[in-house]
């Protein structure tokens, strides 16, 4: 994967995703934002959205609520850390400026 540059946008949901304790108020239309940025979206017509980050894929169903839950929060902790994103850095692990 190569180097990029994130938004400030798109760092403050990076580090919101993996603040401790768990964030309750984290918005879905700002994950899929920062998913757009990083890999790709595709929200399927049967009401899913499938998310992939670096070679990693996970389908998600339709969020209905402004915020993502705890579960949800955990997926795409996991489907980050996956692909080399972690919470400070906001590229992939290994990269420097």
């Amino acid at each position: 994967m190569s180097d990029m540059d994130l938004n400030n946008h798109h760092r403050d949901t990076l580090t919101a995703l993996f603040a401790h304790p768990l964030s309750h108020n984290i918005r879905w239309v700002d994950v899929l934002s920062l998913a757009s940025a990083v890999g790709s979206v595709d929200e399927k017509h049967d009401g899913r959205t499938r998310v992939e980050i670096g070679g990693q894929a996970e389908v998600f169903d339709v969020h209905h609520h402004k915020d993502l839950g705890s579960q949800e929060v955990m997926d795409i902790r996991h489907l980050l850390t996956q692909a080399g994103f972690g919470p400070a850095e906001g590229k992939p692990a290994g990269t420097e400026d």
